[in-house]
């Protein structure tokens, strides 16, 4: 991905094949785009509110039409213990899709991602992988490609 404009259109792709309770994991450095790409997809599911990491809050809302997406941030934790302690394990059951930052902070505590998505800083832009581990996250991806 050359640019930011990449990256979100990226996530704008993706917003095509969200279902109804994915989880969707993004890692990589600080800057690398995590919040980009998600912005991407929020804008291109009509979220018009402003869309910033949640690093204080450790979660956003924002519902549309047939969806209710909840933007995780984990970059203030220190171990998968806080996860328990800030009592979010209910987010991650049921319909509502979890969009997460830094999930390797939060540890095992975190039920498996249907998306995993890295970036990473590649002069003069970044690289993006996005790999697919359940089913739904499959059907995601060959949704994606057909757009």
């Amino acid at each position: 991905m050359p640019d930011d404009a990449a990256t979100s259109n990226l996530g704008a792709r993706l917003a095509s094949c969200i279902a109804p309770g994915m989880r969707v994991y993004v890692s990589g450095e600080l800057g690398s785009g995590k919040t980009t790409l998600i912005r991407g997809l929020l804008r291109a599911l009509g979220v018009q509110d402003r869309v910033k990491s949640p690093s204080y809050a450790l979660v956003e809302l924002y519902v549309v039409s047939r969806l209710d997406l909840y933007h995780f941030d984990f970059y203030r934790f220190l171990d998968d213990l806080e996860f328990g302690d800030a009592g979010l394990a209910e987010y991650f059951q049921g319909d509502g899709v979890c969009l997460v930052e830094w999930p390797e902070r939060a540890g095992r505590a975190l039920p498996l991602p249907d998306l995993e998505i890295s970036l990473a800083y590649a002069p003069p832009g970044r690289t993006i992988s996005v790999n697919a581990l359940s089913k739904a996250g499959q059907q995601c991806l060959a949704n994606c490609r057909n757009a």
